[in-house]
């Protein structure tokens, strides 16, 4: 029978310890290594301990780590790829902006590690236990707190996972805000309690895995293998989903989205409720609320829906054209496909809306004047949306609130962004003609060319208004 060595203690002091001069000699030999230079040498650290040290934008790519404890060690942007990380003590380390790609993490610990906007690429997170002679000869599991292949309460926003092997890992109560997890496998993981707001799981194998708990608000969940995957008590609202896949799911207490039929009454008289609402500036009528309600491919064409609570509804092919959306509540809609022609999206609020393929032709989006004058001007939220293959021509976004978003694909023709949010956007494979930029703020927006977008700008007139 094997035993566990799970007493921190006793696994630190068998552990050789390093300090900062001898590590920085190990990386500085690795370096020469890499670069196939005289006095290079593979470093091999394998069970020592690590821990407090400083590798901050080091290269210990195929390096051996097993066994090592490098618990609150400073490794924010290290790289690491292909390393050999089997059963290491990782707890609390900053890897802010790490590379991990093809590393070897079986049976490592990452409980509290901050890996925010790292790559780990292809790496290999499942279980595995490292064995060890005690001082009697005997061979111990080297665990910690009895736990092996731990990714608990650690910080993995933005990072991407994809292609990973994660099956029997332990991640509970785990930030994976905006993470990309896709084609991962996740086979019988134990995720209870994470924060998938915004993530992408196309592709993932999530069979048996636990979500019992977690939160997936605007994640994208299309593509997946599901077989007895628990969603219990989840929060699923504004999930992108593959509905015909979550047959094979567990979904007891789990919030999910609602019928038309759930309703209770007709929606052509939810509708006409509210515009007499709008009208009468709140006095008669009723304020739509449609949080959640599955509405796709329903025709909404020149609908008012001015202020109206649409969180998380699903216009998935809906025809939306020449609706008035005015300083609706969108967070975490549905658009995909659908046609928003002529729409009025001023002071909406569609922080995370998802609209891949969605046609916003002769949208105008600029910043509502809420007090009658110039004073407060309310911008329109599209904070972290996605335009994914969307078509963008003549739209007005100006002053918008458009930081993070993708517009990975979409073609841009016309499109006023004048003072507009556009920082850390992505505009990868994006076709970009006649923007209109000036004032925007571009900081860290990848793949646009805003010299030249605001040089076509002076070509086209700007349209009047807002």
């Amino acid at each position: 029978m094997i035993s566990p060595i799970d007493d921190d203690s006793n696994i630190q002091a068998s552990l050789r310890k390093i300090t900062q001069q001898e590590i920085d000699e190990v990386c500085n030999q690795h370096a020469r290594f890499l670069g196939t230079k005289a006095g290079g040498a593979r470093a091999n650290l394998s069970l020592c301990d690590l821990s407090h040290l400083d590798f901050t934008g080091r290269n210990l790519a195929h390096a051996e780590l097993n066994g090592a404890c490098l618990r609150k060690a400073r490794m924010r942007g290290i790289q690491m790829p292909c390393a050999n990380l089997f059963a290491a003590d990782l707890r609390d380390a900053d890897m802010h902006g790490s590379n991990l790609n093809r590393a070897d993490l079986r049976g490592a610990c990452l409980r509290g590690a901050d890996l925010s906007d790292s790559t780990i690429l292809d790496a290999d997170m499942r279980d595995g236990v490292m064995l060890k002679p005690d001082r009697k000869g005997d061979l111990r599991a080297v665990v910690y707190d009895s736990l092996s292949t731990d990714g608990s309460q650690a910080n993995l926003s933005s990072a991407d996972l994809s292609f990973s092997k994660m099956s029997d890992a332990f991640i509970v109560q785990t930030d994976l805000t905006d993470s990309i997890l896709r084609n991962v496998r996740l086979r019988r993981a134990d995720m209870s309690n994470c924060n998938l707001t915004g993530a992408n799981l196309e592709g993932a194998d999530l069979t048996e895995a636990n979500f019992t708990g977690a939160i997936f608000r605007g994640a994208i969940i299309t593509g997946v293998v599901m077989d007895n995957t628990q969603f219990n008590n989840a929060d699923l609202s504004g999930a992108v989903l593959d509905f015909t896949m979550m047959a094979g799911a567990l979904t007891d207490g789990a919030r999910m989205p609602r019928s038309l039929e759930s309703l209770g009454t007709e929606l052509s008289i939810l509708l006409a409720a509210h515009a007499l609402w709008v009208s009468t500036a709140g006095k008669d009528g009723q304020r739509a609320d449609l949080k959640g309600v599955d509405l796709s491919h329903q025709d909404l064409r020149g609908v008012n829906l001015a202020a109206a609570d649409l969180e998380g509804t699903i216009f998935k092919s809906a025809n939306l054209s020449g609706c008035t959306l005015t300083m609706a509540r969108m967070p975490f809609a549905d658009l995909r496909d659908a046609k928003l022609t002529g729409v009025d999206l001023r002071g909406a609020n569609m922080l995370r809306a998802t609209l891949n393929g969605a046609d916003l032709t002769d949208c105008r989006g600029g910043p509502v004047d809420v007090c009658g004058t110039t004073i407060m001007l309310w911008p329109t939220n599209l904070e972290h949306a996605r335009f994914n293959g969307a078509t963008i021509n003549n739209c007005i976004f100006r002053k918008a609130l458009m930081n993070k978003a993708s517009f990975s694909r979409a073609k841009l023709n016309g499109v006023d962004m004048r003072d507009a949010n556009l920082s850390d956007s992505d505009f990868t494979g994006a076709v970009t003609i006649a923007l209109q930029l000036s004032g925007a703020d571009l900081r860290g927006a990848r793949n646009l060319m805003p010299t030249e977008a605001k040089v076509k700008a002076r070509v086209q007139p700007a349209r009047n208004g807002i």
